[in-house]
């Protein structure tokens, strides 16, 4: 029963102005979504049922709920509008076809420069795991992300090849991202086609990097070029480097106390490479007695060239932390996504917009886990991702309900 003084909300209220979005509003206040909708050009010129602030929310919220339908997802963020302002009668919410007609005319652009302002490292300063001497840990790497298999699709984004000449299933996205190691937050990410190299989609992505960060990365990304674009952001690397004949040859220079070696980098290819200025690297050779018979051999190569700063030993540690961006993207595609879910967007501009709206849902499941672990002062990593993903998924329909 309606309470007493009870009245119907006006009929112009706006559906932007009504949707509940509980954790994500926390993250994306709807201020800064309706700028960034302004900003790149996708304001509605004249009233609509579902405006542009609904629909990003919604590709967000698809991202909760991937195995929903579009009716199942926007019923997800109306369902805690009678309970919100004590309506006596439920939203109906409209068919799947104005919601895909919606979809289509904000595009993907909107999800992209939304994430792009507001997802950053989020690690406070005494957080485990998120320094090493002074520098945040950051991980590159890269993933691919299975798309609806649709005739638009597999042109745009390509499918790998498979055994005897068949194709994939389905046509893939590649996903190259940087993510703070200590609360696996994804602070930046290029999407591309399966065609598209990570190695070249990291060299779009490392200008973002900035002083202050350790960058690890694995030995399928070392080149000369991206190496120097690297440094040259002031930000230290500690990447893993390949050791046969395809790899860089270090050349010696002094060796250190703590057993790694100075080293300069020079290419040789022609007379204008040799004569460029040598980039001076660290150099740390180990391996691991996991009690295996044959053990596995590991190069490092780092910008900080001084042991008094952090030893080889702590850094060879530190590299493993690079499997933190492996967890992260797990997160993602098999809790988060579903572990068998294919993108159900069937062209490639909203397959992008789905797949920003999940690294925007990421951002924010990961942003209440560090606000959680700030709380109770514990480890980000002691945290279930899935325990909080189940929690923001409960305060879509009941914002009030959001858990200390």
């Amino acid at each position: 029963m309606p309470r007493a003084g009870w009245k119907k909300p006006e009929t112009e209220r706006r559906l932007s102005d009504l949707v509940s979005v509980g954790v994500l509003t926390r993250v994306f206040p709807p201020g800064l979504v309706d700028e960034v909708i302004a900003q790149v050009g996708r304001t509605e010129q004249r009233h609509r049922s579902l405006p542009a602030r609904v629909m990003a929310y919604f590709a967000i919220g698809m991202a909760l709920y991937s195995e929903g339908s579009y009716e199942d997802v926007l019923a997800q963020l109306t369902d805690g509008l009678s309970w919100a302002s004590g309506w006596s009668e439920t939203y109906s919410p409209p068919r799947k076809s104005a919601i895909f007609q919606a979809r289509a005319r904000l595009g993907a652009e909107p999800l992209a420069a939304l994430f792009a302002r507001v997802a950053e490292p989020i690690g406070e300063d005494d957080m485990p795991g998120v320094w090493l001497a002074g520098r945040r840990l950051v991980a590159l790497d890269g993933t691919c992300l299975d798309v609806a298999d649709t005739a638009v699709n597999a042109e745009y984004f390509g499918r790998p090849g498979v055994n005897k000449g068949e194709r994939a299933a389905f046509p893939q996205a590649r996903v190259v991202a940087l993510a703070e190691c200590g609360t696996h937050a994804v602070f930046a990410a290029e999407i591309g086609t399966y065609s598209e190299s990570e190695a070249v989609l990291a060299d779009r992505l490392v200008g973002r990097l900035v002083p202050g960060v350790l960058l690890i990365a694995d030995r399928g990304f070392f080149s000369y070029a991206l190496w120097r674009k690297a440094i040259g952001t002031g930000a230290d690397l500690l990447w893993r480097i390949r050791t046969d004949k395809s790899g860089p040859k270090p050349v010696h220079v002094q060796d250190l106390p703590d057993g790694s070696w100075l080293a300069d980098l020079r290419q040789t290819h022609s007379a204008a490479a040799r004569a460029a200025q040598p980039m001076r690297v660290r150099v740390i050779d180990y391996s691991i007695d996991d009690g295996r018979e044959n053990t596995t051999s590991y190069r490092l190569f780092t910008t900080i060239v001084d042991p008094g700063e952090v030893g080889a030993t702590d850094l060879a540690a530190a590299y493993a932390q690079r499997w933190e961006i492996e967890t992260t993207f797990d997160e993602l595609k098999t809790h988060q996504r579903g572990p068998r879910t294919v993108l159900r967007s069937k062209s490639p501009d909203l397959a992008l917009q789905e797949i920003w709206g999940h690294l925007c849902c990421h951002f924010a499941v990961r942003s209440l886990m560090a606000q959680a672990a700030t709380h109770s002062g514990h480890d980000p990593d002691r945290i279930s991702f899935v325990a909080a993903l189940r929690i923001t998924r409960q305060t879509l329909a009941h914002p009030g309900a959001f858990p200390p």
